[in-house]
Parts: C-alpha cells; structure tokens; sequence
C-alpha cells in the first residue's frame, strides 16, 4: 500500500513538473488573439513576454504600455530597425503590421537602456514563396538614382552641420540658432534610410522623452541637445555643447558611410517611406520633435521632400498596374504641401509651432499617403 502511494506520489510530482514545464514554454511562444494578434505589454523595464516566436510572414503585434512612461518599440536586426511604433502613452496600446523573414530579431522593451527581449521568426510557406520571387532588375533605375540621391542629401548634411558647429563653438548664439533648423532638415530627408541604423539614428536623432533622465541622460545627445541647449536653456553655454557637436559630426560621418554601403531592397522604397509618414502622422498631435526650437514645419517639409523622391522613383512602375494608385500618391504629396503654406516665410518657415487645426489639416494627406504607399508593393507584386 505505502508503495502504491508513494508511486502515486511521484506521478502527481512528475505530472506537477510537466505541466510547470508546459506552462513555461507557452509564455515564451506568442500570446495569440482573435486573428492571430500578437500581444506585447511594456512593464517596467521587461517585455512580457519577453521572448516570443512567430512564423515567417505578416504578423500583427499589438504593445501595450503599462508603464508609467511614453515609449516607442522597435524590431531590430542588429543595429537595424525593422519595425517601429512610437509615442505609445501609458496605459495605451499600437497595433502594427509587420512582414517578417526567418531569423532572429531583438525587441525593445520601453526606455532605450532597458534590456531587450528577443523574436525568433520560423521559415513557413509565406518565407519560401517569397525567396522565389522574380529579380529587382526593374528596379535597378530606380534604386541607383536614390543611392544617389541619399548620398548626396547625407553630404550636403554633412556641410550645413559643418555650419552649425563652427556657430556654435564661435559662441554666436543667433547663428546657431538659425542653422539648426535648416540641418535637421536634411535629416529628415534621408531618415527614411537612416533610421534603419538604430544606433547612429539614436544618437543623431534621439528624443529626450525616450530616456530615462530625459534631458539629464548622458545618452541624450546629437540634434535634440543641441536644440535643448539653444532654444530651452535662458543661458546656454555654447562651450560645453562644443563636445557634442563634435560627437554629431563624427556620427554623421559614420552614417554616410553605411548608407553608401547600404543594399537596398526594392520593397523598401515603398515601405520605408509608408513607415515613416505613419509615424509622423502619429506624432502630429504632440507637436513632433521640435519641442524647444518649434521649427516643426521645416521638419515636415524635410519629411515631405525625402518620402516623395522615393515615391517619384517607383510612381513610374505604378502606371500599368496600378494607375489610381499613382494618381492617389500624387494628389496626396500635393495636398501634404498645400497643408505647409500657411507656415512658410520666403524659402523657409515661419518662427513658431503649428497650431491644432494647422496640425489637423497636414495629418490628413499624411495619412492618406501612409497608406496609398503601404499598398505599393503589393501592386508591384513584391509581397
């Protein structure tokens, strides 16, 4: 009889085990929702889950913020930003749509020095099909003018930073301040490639809402320090921020180099430039990136002028195909430049931020292009 128990015992632990086992290796497998939703909630500094498996293909993540922080979360390869979604509030959730190949990705988990957690993406049949796809031998015109075109951009980048600097360690305050505006614009401009090098993008680029002592964090560095200093500070002291630029230079140096190194891939023409006017869209009704120097117009033409010469590139493969398609992406640059005139002063802008309604109005084609450009590649037949 004692043995008996003890037997039946050691069945009930045995089975307690498995089915700890069990329960722990479904944590780390995605959490699926109605339509196979992946589900991510930011707490603290952990995702939970905070390892997650998907197959190969389009997946949907929603991220939840249960945080006490605004926060962005990124896919990254490498140093490479796959996917993003920014501006999440506490207590909010974003949904997004990602096409995902075989590998093994990193996500982030909240502020950018929070560990991160990790995405493995299985082969299925999707990542097979794709892997036969014709050759971007149509789009090799198109992808050579834009390499052209980002170099270019990214070099002339490099001179109005030039600018900037010398103003700034000259101590000429008004000059710095006028120059700033116009070389964060050329940013914008190639950001739709740029941000893909998570690294270089988050010191040249980085927002202080996206670290932990905002303004106080070491990390916070390249345009927005500068601008924190020069239009947020009642003294500014031009010769502490001198290392910084310096920093920003170097760094810009770093990206054009990658960017010349860069093999783009015909669907990310498109793509890169649908992601990144979703997010402006996004970030219209906090007022964008330009919290101090308010220079938020000059930044959407930047954005403007980068996103539509990647539209202009492809427009031309839309016209058998797709033929509305071309004409909504062209009416939707138009409209997107007619919401900026009232802010625009001679060549450049007027001083100040846009109001409520001026933001509403540019929100509108940001939006619409968004998503005329997310159906570009299905058109082209490049997913």
């Amino acid at each position: 009889m004692r043995t008996a128990l003890g037997g039946s015992a050691i069945l009930v632990i045995a089975g307690l085990g498995a089915f700890w086992y069990a329960s722990q290796k479904a944590q780390q497998q995605a959490p699926k929702e109605e339509g196979d939703v992946v589900t991510v909630t930011i707490e603290d500094k952990v995702c939970k889950p905070n390892e997650i498996t998907v197959p190969a293909g389009r997946t949907t993540f929603r991220i939840v913020n249960n945080s006490d922080r605004a926060l962005e979360w990124e896919i990254l390869d490498g140093i490479m930003v796959v996917e993003e979604r920014e501006n999440i509030a506490p207590g909010f959730a974003q949904t997004m749509r990602v096409k995902l190949r075989p590998g093994d990705y990193d996500i982030t988990c909240g502020l950018l020095s929070n560990p991160r957690g990790k995405l493995h993406v299985t082969p299925s049949a999707d990542s097979e099909a794709e892997a036969a796809r014709p050759s971007a031998v149509n789009f090799l015109g198109a992808l050579a003018e834009y390499r052209f075109y980002m170099v270019s951009q990214t070099s002339q980048l490099q001179d109005a930073t030039e600018q900037l600097v010398a103003a700034i360690k000259a101590g000429n305050l008004k000059e710095a301040q006028a120059l700033y505006a116009p070389a964060h614009q050329f940013y914008k401009r190639i950001e739709p490639m740029a941000e893909m090098f998570a690294d270089l993008d988050q010191r040249i680029n980085g927002r202080a809402d996206y670290f932990e002592k905002r303004e106080a964090d070491p990390a916070f560095r390249g345009f927005h320090r500068l601008e924190y200093t020069l239009f947020g500070q009642p003294t500014p002291d031009l010769k502490a921020l001198a290392p910084i630029a310096d920093e920003l230079q170097a760094d810009l140096g770093k990206l054009k180099e990658r960017l010349s190194a860069l093999d783009i891939k015909p669907e990310r023409l498109a793509s890169a430039a649908s992601r990144l006017l979703r997010r402006t869209a996004d970030n219209l009704p906090t007022g964008g990136e330009e919290a101090w120097s308010h220079a938020e117009a000059s930044d959407l033409q930047g954005t403007l002028d980068g996103t539509r010469k990647l539209a202009i590139l492809v427009a031309p493969l839309l016209t058998k195909p797709a033929p509305a398609l071309k004409k909504g992406i062209e009416d939707g640059y138009a409209q997107f430049g007619k919401a900026l005139d009232p802010y625009r002063d001679g060549n450049g802008f007027k001083a100040g931020a846009l109001d409520d309604a001026g933001r509403k109005a540019v929100a509108a084609p940001v939006n619409q292009l968004a998503d005329t450009l997310g159906q570009v590649n299905a058109a082209l037949g490049l997913e």
